[in-house]
This record gives structure tokens, sequence and C-alpha cells, in this order.
């Protein structure tokens, strides 16, 4: 009499490997016409539509390279729409953290990183650095100095307003509340 092997197929955590299962797998086939690869990538039929497409990633992104998210408005309703997805996300492109870019450690703004540019400084230089460059760059292009020189007036004013950005950054840096 021959005895029955015991099935792996029991307990927590079930035994079997991975892919072992006798039932077939269903694969969804890309929605393109004669694709035989898998579609993983969900796409929109339409403009605020729940269907959707099934492409695979070739396919979606040939898809999404053509999309019009305005396509079958009219011309004043998609004013309107993206009046109104800008009127809602307008807080978010002011806040601090979104105007960080650049190199440096991510805690200097872009308008900060553009100060630097001015001044010629690296993205991590201190403050006192930064009055350094400031005086030097004053006293090469004060209008007092060059009088009649537009372009020393033009480049003076530039360094004069990167000089206050850094300053009001480094005096939020170092305010602390009573």
């Amino acid at each position: 009499m021959s005895r029955a092997k015991r099935s792996d197929d029991w307990g927590f955590p079930r035994w079997r490997p991975y892919g072992s299962g006798n039932e077939a797998q269903k694969v969804r086939l890309c929605d393109r016409h004669g694709c035989t690869n898998p579609g993983n990538c969900p796409a929109p039929k339409s403009p605020n539509s729940p269907e959707r497409w099934y492409f695979c990633e070739t396919h979606a992104a040939e898809y999404n390279r053509g999309w019009d998210y305005f396509e079958g408005l009219s011309a004043e309703d998609a004013a309107a729409r993206a009046a109104d997805e800008t009127r809602d996300a307008g807080a978010y492109a002011k806040a601090q953290h979104y105007a960080w870019g650049g190199s440096g450690d991510g805690s200097r703004s872009a308008d900060e990183m553009r100060a630097l540019e001015i001044l010629d400084l690296e993205p991590d230089a201190d403050f006192e650095t930064t009055k350094k460059a400031w005086r030097a760059l004053a006293k090469e292009t004060h209008p007092d100095v060059k009088p009649g020189d537009a372009a020393a007036a033009k480049r003076f004013s530039a360094g004069q307003a990167a000089f206050e950005v850094l300053k009001q950054a480094e005096d939020r840096k170092s305010w602390k509340p009573a």
C-alpha cells in the first residue's frame, strides 16, 4: 500500500514556494490592438471618466505623449478648469519647501541660490562669507566709485538685492520665538 505524501499547503505561512500553485494566473493583456504584452499601466479613456485602458509600458508612454487634458472642452470651459486648478494648487507653489532647488543640501530657496550665484558664492557659504563677498562687490561697482558706468550700477543693484535676500534668510534662521 502506498502512502500519500502530505501536502505542503497547510498552516501559516504556506510552505509551498511562490508560483508553485496549479491554478492558471490571470494576465491582462495590453489594450492596444495586436500587442501581446501584459497591460499593467492604467490610462483614462476620457477626462473625468472612471473607465480605463490598460496598456503595456511602451504603449502607455505613447498614449501619454498624445494626451490632451482639455480635449472635448470648449475654450471657455478649458480656461475655467485651468483657472480652478491654478487657484486650488497655488498655495503649494508658494510654500517654502517647494521653492528650493538646485545644488546644496536643500535648505536654501531658489531665490537664495540665485543670490549666491550673483555674489559668486558656493551653495553652502556661511553668512560671514556672504558679507565679505558683498563688500568686495560694492567696493568694485558702487556708483560713487564708477560714476556714469551703467553696467556697474546694474551689477551693484543686483548685488544689493542678492545680499538683502540672503540677510533676510539668515534672520529667519536665527530668529527664535520669545
